[in-house]
């Protein structure tokens, strides 16, 4: 999922909001710092999906090269396939 700087920052303080308005957190330092620390732990997330879809996908065209092409494969479903194999081995969730 691609997502915009803009995008991240407002889903950090809809977290922030929801978490403290549940109650769930007590805040105990400053609530910049703390959106600052949301907004890294999703980009990195961003990041991580992203480089594993790149990864995906150079597999798959080694494959299919392969493979003589493929052709009659599904690409997308073999996409999918490779891309679920990787996060499990990583632990990603998708």
């Amino acid at each position: 999922m691609r997502l915009k700087d803009e995008q991240i920052s407002k889903l950090a303080e809809r977290v922030l909001e929801a978490l403290t308005a549940s109650g769930l957190i007590t805040l105990k330092t400053e609530r910049g710092k703390i959106l600052d620390g949301i907004r890294k732990a999703v980009a990195d997330d961003v990041k991580g999906e992203e480089d594993l879809e790149r990864e995906a996908e150079r597999l798959l065209e080694q494959t299919l090269r392969s493979m003589g092409g493929g052709a009659g494969i599904d690409r997308h479903k073999m996409l999918k396939m490779i891309k679920d194999r990787l996060a499990k081995e990583k632990g990603i969730v998708l």
